[in-house]
């Protein structure tokens, strides 16, 4: 146990805060515990919502609370410019914030449906007319189910590792046999994390190990975890002009889609692609980077968001300079720094701003490369 200890103290800091030491996360917040029909929920409000401006909307994915799977990226310096633009609110699911108590025996925990319902008593309560998302595996589905059911209150969505499909057969008997021998914090190491991440890196590893094994109540933990595993399809499907663009059910808003090129659920987000809009979705996959993009590559994913809400039709000026060399170095319509910033119809990342005729219709992916 003392060698344990150890760890913890020497690991698991730096993962969770600022890259001086400080969590940025925790100036000018306020933590709210707000009532829904489906139980309380915990969220933490990061500034106040700013004249017509959409607030940023986290949610994380299962094994996480808001701190370690958002605080990298919201802590990276380049983040900084984007939250002087806009209002963080950051959701906890039912019992997975820090010191969360355990649920009383004979709790029934919110399916996804219900835990997407939630969401908008809350932004009623904070004053908060319109979000644009950020989610994370469970924390995307959520925030995609809240925009399919209610439209008017998302501008734009950032989904990362994204699983549009209920779980089927198979995946339900490998579970099982899994449950067998294995326990839920092995379950979810292998959900974040590729088979070549467990081996090679075993830093990050163990940290969200530890992380998902004494952090978060485990009974309140197992909840979640099952409520997502029991999940439905997602009911999506790619509009096709002149045959059922005016009646198809997909996202109406921008959504950019990120992944690590050696993510287990790269093959999800790729299927996520293939039902949604291409006009207003951007693949983004991301060279050299796994399952935890946002811890990983934080400055990367901060320079796609600020080009997302450039698309959407903020901050115009902000400064960009990573994204700029990577996709200009790759690829040949790009032909200058204007050219790049420049807003295409797309409402996502400018990688279309060029296109004319039928590539506008062709489906966006980008690779980021260091």
């Amino acid at each position: 146990m003392e060698e344990l200890h150890d760890v913890q103290l020497t690991e698991i800091k730096p993962l969770l805060t600022g890259q001086n030491g400080r969590n940025l996360q925790d100036f000018d917040c306020q933590e709210h515990d707000v009532e829904t029909a489906h139980g309380v929920l915990h969220v933490t409000m990061r500034g106040v919502a700013k004249g017509n401006r959409p607030t940023i909307l986290t949610y994380h994915d299962i094994g996480l609370n808001h701190k370690s799977c958002f605080n990298s990226l919201f802590n990276y310096e380049d983040m900084q410019e984007v939250t002087q633009h806009f209002s963080v609110l950051h959701v906890d699911a039912p019992g997975q914030q820090e010191n969360a108590p355990i649920f009383p025996t004979g709790y029934q925990y919110p399916n996804m449906d219900e835990l997407a319902e939630m969401l908008p008593p809350v932004l009623k309560q904070l004053q908060v007319k319109s979000v644009i998302g950020i989610g994370v595996g469970a924390g995307a589905y959520i925030l995609t189910k809240l925009a399919l059911k209610e439209p008017s209150l998302v501008e734009g969505l950032v989904l990362i590792n994204i699983d549009p499909c209920a779980k089927g057969w198979m995946d339900w008997a490998a579970s099982k046999l899994s449950g067998w021998t294995s326990n839920l914090v092995d379950i979810l190491m292998g959900h974040h994390f590729s088979t070549d991440e467990l081996t090679e890196n075993k830093e990050i590893v163990q940290t969200y190990r530890l992380h998902v094994s004494q952090d978060v109540p485990q009974e309140n933990l197992a909840m979640f975890y099952n409520s997502y595993d029991s999940r439905t399809e997602l009911q999506m499907e790619r509009p096709v002009p002149g045959l059922n663009e005016n009646t198809v059910i997909t996202l109406g808003c921008p959504a950019l889609l990120v992944v690590g090129d050696t993510s287990p659920a790269v093959d999800a987000v790729v299927e996520c692609n293939s039902r949604l809009n291409p006009t207003k979705t951007t693949l983004l996959k991301m060279a050299d980077c796994g399952g935890l993009p946002q811890v990983v590559q934080p400055g990367k994913l901060a320079e796609a968001f600020k080009y997302f809400v450039q698309g959407m039709g903020y901050m115009p000026t902000a400064g960009m300079t990573r994204l700029v060399r990577s996709r200009t170095h790759s690829a040949s319509s790009v032909g200058s720094t204007d050219g790049v910033r420049s807003r295409g119809p797309t409402g996502a990342l400018p990688e279309g701003a060029n296109c004319t005729g039928p590539e506008l219709t062709a489906p966006q992916t980008i690779e980021m490369t260091a």
